[in-house]
């Protein structure tokens, strides 16, 4: 009997789990465009990106893709490249203006495109929160208030009442580590904060609103799964025989991933970031209940996997001094790997990192099942003449993050999908219209779409289910 080449290929391919979802992600303030429609105010990247400097080329979050108007089409390129999720963020401030009533517009926008994606046979994932918060709340204290934390639980009930039997998986927060650190310590991003305290009382007040939306999710959605998505990076001394280096890790590991997993995952605060965070008034801020609150159980975790770190406790050789957003960690260094190639965005291309991050989460922590709800890369798109989108540098990228996925599916992690981000180019925060992630090209002038290799690269990777 002869074999037929699709099984053949199958057989020799790196086969994913059975069921594995293979998707893409995208945020709204980064594709929607559309700020002013339909009765949405502003948030704090509206406000942020008006301010001279502090995004490149003056960029604004319009028109983004302009997703706003066009997700009809870009559902559409979806399904034809097969894709059995899409994974969007809801912007607060168009469901609730100014944090305040309801927006019945801003609700059917979302009512339109959850329709039309189960129409195409594509799961909503949604997250509410992608850093778009209502200006009108950083104006009384923003993330650094404990309020704040309230009124985003008032925000999940309006949208868990209007779409929690539609949508397929909810994510409560987007690295809230971003929104927390860079936001209100670095001040490189919205809005635009140098206030370290401010920085660690956010990310506990973002993560106390991880767990009150997790109540409303539970009473509105039932059995719909439910979890929180952050980006974790593995951290290794540069010198592992040296005590200050060791101890350096040990401080930005602690920051960038066990401040979120252990609340999470454990149901408290690691005690040795604790005393590193004292000063910074982190014991001052957690009151009685807020723990279990938020170790509130979730169904998945989602992994946002970049590249990773390598720190000294002193100064060595091409180093960089940690920035603001390192809270009290001034005197830590970050070595670059000078082997490692570089994406667009400076970012050294460490396919090992991921296997490492999805690892650690395994080894650390409660059994979870995991999801990789970000990974990708902005590189230069090199347009020919017939206008086909020639990105082998990110497929390149894409095969070797997945080959490091299935490695870690081999060594026990329960990993059951990956999102590649991002489906669009978009609105690349504080580097504006400058980076391109996307596996589909938008001409900004025009907003003509169009799907690069990489997209049909992908394409064929979900219909296999594995790497051939």
């Amino acid at each position: 009997m002869s074999v037929q080449p699709d099984k053949l290929r199958a057989e020799t391919a790196l086969m994913f789990p059975p069921g594995f979802v293979w998707g893409a992600a995208t945020a709204a303030f980064q594709v929607e465009g559309a700020t002013t429609a339909d009765g949405r105010t502003d948030s704090v990247w509206d406000v942020f990106a008006r301010k001279p400097g502090a995004v490149v080329g003056g960029d604004t979050g319009d028109p983004a893709a302009d997703h706003y108007r066009r997700y009809g089409e870009d559902v559409d390129l979806m399904r034809r490249l097969g894709l059995g999720a899409y994974r969007f963020s809801l912007a607060w401030p168009r469901i609730r203006p100014d944090a305040g009533l309801p927006n019945p517009a801003g609700l059917a926008f979302y009512d339109r495109l959850v329709d039309r994606l189960l129409d195409a046979g594509i799961a909503p994932w949604a997250t509410l929160y992608h850093w778009d918060l209502p200006q009108a709340l950083e104006e009384k204290g923003g993330w650094a208030a404990r309020d704040t934390a309230f009124r985003f639980a008032e925000y999940a009930e309006t949208v868990l009442e209007r779409l929690g039997d539609r949508v397929a998986s909810w994510s409560t927060l987007n690295e809230p580590w971003c929104a927390a650190m860079l936001g209100y310590a670095g001040g490189i991003h919205a809005p635009g904060r140098r206030d370290p305290a401010a920085a660690v009382a956010a990310a506990h007040h973002l993560l106390l609103g991880h767990g009150l939306a997790m109540d409303v999710i539970r009473r509105h959605a039932g059995d719909t799964p439910a979890g929180i998505t952050l980006n974790l990076y593995p951290v290794a001394p540069h010198d592992p025989a040296s005590a200050a280096d060791v101890d350096a890790a040990r401080r930005v590991d602690g920051q960038q991933n066990r401040l979120f997993l252990d609340p999470v995952l454990r149901g408290g605060y690691p005690e040795d970031l604790v005393a590193d965070l004292a000063p910074f008034g982190l014991t001052d801020v957690v009151r009685e209940g807020d723990t279990t609150t938020i170790a509130a159980p979730i169904d998945w975790l989602g992994v946002n996997y970049y590249r990773d770190y390598t720190v000294a406790g002193t100064p060595v050789l091409g180093s960089k001094p940690a920035s603001p957003e390192w809270v009290g960690a001034a005197d830590v260094h970050f070595v670059p790997n000078e082997a490692a190639p570089l994406t667009a965005s400076g970012w050294e291309v460490q396919p090992a990192g991921l296997t490492a991050s999805l690892l650690q989460v395994h080894r650390d922590y409660r059994p979870v099942p995991l999801y990789i709800t970000e990974n990708g890369a902005a590189y230069p798109d090199d347009v020919t003449e017939n206008g086909d989108i020639v990105d082998t540098d990110r497929i390149a990228f894409l095969d070797s993050h997945l080959q490091a996925a299935h490695e870690a599916i081999e060594a026990g992690v329960d990993l059951r999908g990956y999102f590649y981000w991002s489906l669009l180019d978009n609105f690349e925060w504080a580097e504006g219209y400058a980076k391109r992630f996307g596996l589909i090209h938008v001409d900004y002038a025009t907003q003509r779409r169009t799907p690069k290799r990489s997209a049909f690269w992908y394409s064929r990777v979900a219909g296999l289910n594995g790497l051939s």
